[in-house]
């Protein structure tokens, strides 16, 4: 789950992270009077979940408080396209005012899960307020990671190798690894899949200061946090995506015709590469999960119905804790319920009562295509949708 620059900021205050005032704005009501409050130049920042926000003209510095009305004004409504919206960008609901910061250097930090070492690293490096990516390809050497073991957590000395690895000296050095120790500790404690902050900075004045940040939290740790879940905001989401979620189905919109439906994240994955392999394009991934009820087939097949772009659906389940005939009675029950599907359906069943279910789909007298195995099944949906 992700959330706001601006709740990523609350997070961090509350861990012990410093970081400037600020105020959120949902319309203009306000703008100029805050600006005039903080008594010097301000940043107008928009706040969407994607990065680039700077490049793309959500980001803007106001000398005075006209100008952060103006740009206020701009923002507010815009749709902002950045390389992490795709062409067709985002609209911006909210905005958020910040005190321009008198910024004498900027880092980069960050704590992220390392599959390979199953441990959290520290990803640090001095050159922050651009993307990560890039540094790692051109100057990587500039990067400074720190494993941390999960059984023994983190300690000061993990902090001082970062602090020494961004050449920051005496009390700057001292805030750096405090920051360090409290960022891995929000880390753990909320769940977090990413906490980043970028830039952190150190101001003219001698201040260490977190004036951008960005947090994911794992979505199986969730349950655990009803204060994250509160922070959680569908405007920002695919509403088909939302959708799904009301009815527990994983669920992810793609930009291709072809829509499936399959029980199992891998067998999913391996689907949509089928499909991209014979010719196709996905135009999503949906895993309805070992509780194939014909209520939860339905629910998924409204869902990918509501999808202007697909052209086609492919269903493909392998019955192992699933019975291949409970969900061809889901299949069955939810085409008759919706009416007037006209899309092209393939049909693959493999498993645990596949005779059976196959029988049911055959006597339905329904419009579909069966499919042997998982390369015809692809065959036949993509052959079909370019007819």
């Amino acid at each position: 789950m992700l959330i706001h620059e601006y709740q990523a900021r609350d997070l961090f205050k509350e861990y012990g992270i410093p970081v400037t005032d600020r105020k959120v704005f949902e319309s203009l009501e306000g703008v100029e009077e805050y600006a005039k409050e903080l008594g010097e130049a301000v940043v107008v920042k928009a706040q969407v979940h994607a990065g680039g926000r700077g490049k793309g003209g959500g980001v803007k510095f106001a000398p005075t408080p006209a100008d952060a009305l103006e740009h206020a004004k701009n923002i507010l409504g815009m749709q902002l396209i950045t390389h992490q919206t795709g062409a067709e960008g985002v609209k911006v609901n909210k905005i958020m005012l910040v005190p321009a910061a008198d910024i004498a250097k900027e880092f980069y930090l960050a704590i992220t899960v390392d599959r390979a070492t199953q441990s959290p690293f520290i990803i640090a490096s001095s050159e922050g307020g651009v993307d990560i990516e890039e540094v790692a390809e051109k100057t990587p050497e500039l990067i400074c990671k720190v494993q941390v073991d999960p059984a023994h957590g983190i300690w000061p000395y993990h902090g001082r190798k970062v602090a020494d690895a961004l050449g920051v000296k005496g009390k700057a050095a001292r805030t750096v690894a405090a920051i360090v120790m409290n960022l891995y500790k929000m880390f753990m404690e909320k769940d977090c899949s990413i906490a980043e902050i970028n830039p952190l900075i150190l101001t003219e004045q001698g201040d260490i200061l977190a004036i951008d940040g960005k947090v994911n939290f794992d979505d199986n740790g969730l349950f655990r946090h009803k204060d994250i879940q509160d922070l959680r905001d569908v405007q920002e989401e695919e509403p088909l995506e939302v959708e799904a979620s009301e009815h527990d189905l994983a669920y992810i919109k793609l930009d291709g015709n072809v829509a499936c439906m399959v029980n199992g994240a891998g067998l999913a994955m391996a689907t949509m590469d089928m499909i991209q392999i014979s010719g196709g394009s996905p135009a999503n991934f949906l895993d309805v999960g070992g509780t194939a009820t014909p209520a939860r087939v339905e629910a998924a097949f409204r869902i990918l119905m509501k999808d202007p772009n697909v052209e086609g659906i492919l269903i493909n389940v392998f019955g192992g804790i699933v019975r291949c005939d409970l969900v061809a009675e889901g299949v069955i029950e939810a085409i008759k319920n919706i009416g007037n599907i006209e899309l092209p359906i393939v049909i693959r069943l493999s498993g645990t009562n596949s005779t059976e279910g196959k029988a049911l789909l055959a006597e339905s007298g329904l419009t579909f295509e069966l499919a042997d195995n998982l390369n015809d099944a692809a065959a036949k949906i993509v052959a079909a949708v370019k007819k």
